[in-house]
């Protein structure tokens, strides 16, 4: 983790920690509930596309939209202090 990382996560952690352990479980299922399907989401769009036989089109769209999204969830630091 880089120094800008770890400041951010440096400054999550104490956020968490007095949080309504509620609000801060709801957090965490739904931080794991993207983590769990963004992946197969983006490959199961490639996929489709692929079996749909033609040339690259919507779908395949749609896959390089979720391969941005999984560029950008990766530069969070919310799963390391999860």
């Amino acid at each position: 983790m880089n120094e800008t990382k770890t400041a951010r996560a440096n400054a999550l952690r104490p956020l968490f920690r007095n949080m309504d352990p509620h609000k801060a479980q709801e957090i965490r299922q739904a931080y794991y509930a993207i983590s769990d399907n963004l992946g197969s989401l983006s490959e199961a769009l490639e996929i489709a596309d692929l079996d749909n036989g033609g040339p690259a089109g919507p779908l395949l769209e749609e896959h390089y939209i979720f391969c941005e999204l999984l560029r950008k969830f990766d530069e969070s630091v919310l799963g390391a202090i999860l």
